[in-house]
């Protein structure tokens, strides 16, 4: 590949936060040779470590991501195979310029993409440096530099694996039976190391890495993508399930009836424990439900942050407030000491921790949280325009407000039920949430009520 490469017009797989696209139409070695290229004219970094999943063309394309970058004169640091958490921890733990994660997290077989990090693990983002990475990658035209750089092998993984038990005292743990679904993905690899570390007994489900991913992809959010977990839950009399994404940075939690738990329950609860040994600190959340997550925290001494949906925009505020642990509810957690990064691996160890010292069990934690906050669970319609759908349910519920916030979307809060509404980035699709006050009912004829306005401007039923 020369220096100067003919001129490429348009490269499609760019998206809000990272780059995703269809194998080898929208991404192939070509593209993500020049991404690299691209990402190294924008950053100018001297050191960046490349990390791949499990998909059977991520590591030709990390091939070529870290030869785009020797090329642009950059040191690659190789740490091979792992989540997306673990090119945020090296990016910290080995004090480097930037990382590049090859993975497509939850997308179908025959897609790819890339997440970006700068020094320090923070995010590259559409308004942080995405596009700029775009526009060189597209017109490539690249310098030729110095020297080339050179590309070395690291395991680091026995101090990622540290670091994870550093949230834990392994001591006062009990011998858990946990089921744990990795999907094929690439958390089996993680548990396997952490195992012989704690005195807990796993139940393995679709635990082989396999990017062909022969029992469906890994996305948990998919209501069919459950049951295994349930299944064997109640067959091997669980303390409670774990399932994954394919790059492991968002988890999802069953408990031990193998009912499966809205993430939402689950950031209150993180939070409650984080503040627990930190009192007054601060928490960050998203906007899309609050109530149980803002009573909770009052309740543990902290200080709630609101901040819109979205990883980029959750740790810039993390950082901006120091914010012990933040979360949202489609699962993704965030840790200080993570760099204020996401991860898959921390939350289930804490849980453990907490159902090991308090002898509850996790329906126990959450049932009454469940009850004095009933949500809807995030509901998706495809609709014509989403900005009208919106301003409609503003003209139908705003009159009756007493609270309206557009960090995110519209919220709308009325005395005894909340809703959030917001269109996806990429698509005509809206995201409903609708919460109560101890009032399932409440909740559930709002939510139908709101869905009976939509249907009437011709939404239609999607499951993303």
């Amino acid at each position: 590949m020369t220096a100067a490469s003919t001129t490429v017009s348009s490269i499609s797989c760019f998206k809000a936060y990272d780059l995703r696209g269809r194998i080898p139409t929208e991404l192939n070695p070509d593209i993500a040779y020049r991404v690299a290229r691209g990402y190294a004219e924008f950053l100018r970094p001297a050191r960046v470590c490349v990390g791949r999943d499990i998909r059977l063309s991520s590591a030709e394309l990390a091939e070529a991501v870290m030869r785009g970058l020797a090329d642009s004169g950059v040191d690659v640091v190789d740490i091979g195979l792992c989540g997306t958490e673990g090119v945020y921890f090296s990016t910290s733990d080995l004090a480097l310029d930037g990382g590049i994660m090859v993975t497509a997290s939850h997308n179908p077989p025959d897609y790819n993409g890339m997440k970006f990090v700068r020094e320090g693990s923070r995010p590259i983002s559409g308004d942080t440096g995405l596009q700029e990475i775009r526009k060189f990658a597209e017109q490539g035209q690249f310098k030729t530099p110095i020297k080339r750089g050179m590309i070395s092998q690291v395991d680091n993984s026995q101090r990622y694996i540290d670091h994870l038990l550093s949230y834990i005292d392994v001591a006062a743990l009990k011998p858990l039976k946990i089921v744990c679904n990795a999907g094929n993905g690439g958390a089996g690899l993680v548990i396997d190391q952490l195992e012989s570390r704690l005195p807990f007994q796993f139940v393995k489900l679709f635990h082989d890495v396999d990017g062909t991913f022969p029992n469906g992809v890994p996305n948990p959010m998919l209501e069919q993508n459950r049951q295994p977990v349930t299944d064997a839950v109640r067959r091997e009399h669980a303390d409670f399930g774990i399932a994954w994404d394919g790059d492991f940075d968002r988890c999802f939690f069953f408990d031990e009836t193998g009912a499966f738990i809205e993430g939402y329950y689950i950031v209150g609860l993180l939070a409650s424990v984080f503040l627990a040994r930190e009192p007054g600190a601060r928490v960050v959340h998203d906007p899309r439900l609050t109530w149980n997550t803002l009573d909770m925290v009052e309740q543990s001494g902290g200080k709630a942050v609101l901040c819109k949906s979205g990883h980029a925009f959750i740790k810039q505020v993390m950082r901006e407030v120091d914010a012990v642990y933040g979360g949202e509810m489609s699962a993704h957690h965030y840790f200080r000491d993570f760099a204020y990064c996401d991860s898959g691996m921390i939350p289930w160890l804490v849980l453990a921790q907490v159902l090991s010292q308090t002898g509850q069990s996790l329906s126990a934690l959450v049932s009454e949280r469940q009850r004095l906050f009933p949500v809807s669970g995030e509901i998706n319609r495809r609709v014509p325009d989403a900005e009208q759908a919106i301003a409609a349910i503003e003209r139908a519920y705003g009159p009756l407000a007493m609270r309206i916030d557009r960090t995110d979307g519209l919220s709308l809060e009325m005395p005894q039920w909340r809703l959030n509404v917001r269109s996806s980035n990429t698509e005509p699709l809206l995201r409903l949430n609708v919460e109560s006050r101890a009032d399932g009912a409440l909740m559930e004829a709002k939510t139908q009520e709101i869905l009976g306005l939509l249907a009437g401007m011709g939404a239609i039923a999607t499951d993303h």
